[in-house]
């Protein structure tokens, strides 16, 4: 009878961010969770008919001109909000970025 090698035991969230990183789904990953972050820190979801990242840029379009100036006012804020929320995700990958990952949010 052979016997079967024990391993040493792995937790499920490092091989969940191994699977991610393996199947090369961080990116797309990524931008979904800083749109997630992008509604939980400007409650704003609703008005938002369009986002974009790239660069570490945010582009996001409102569709309502009181709610985008309201939002500008907030703009340092928000960003501060954003990076807050997506070091607390344990489903973000940080590739090397150890500052925040959102840089700028560009109202449109």
């Amino acid at each position: 009878m052979s016997r079967v090698a024990r391993k040493t035991a792995v937790p499920l969230s490092d091989l969940i961010r191994e699977y991610i990183r393996t199947s090369r789904l961080s990116a797309g990953l990524n931008t979904q969770r800083i749109f997630a972050a992008w509604d939980a820190a400007s409650g704003a979801g609703r008005y938002t008919v369009r986002r974009f990242f790239r660069d570490g840029r945010l582009y996001i379009t409102v569709d309502s001109s009181v709610v985008r100036s309201q939002l500008s006012f907030q703009r340092d804020s928000l960003l501060e909000k954003i990076n807050a929320l997506l070091a607390q995700d344990e489903l973000f990958t940080r590739d090397g970025a150890p500052e925040g990952v959102v840089k700028e949010l560009i109202l449109k």
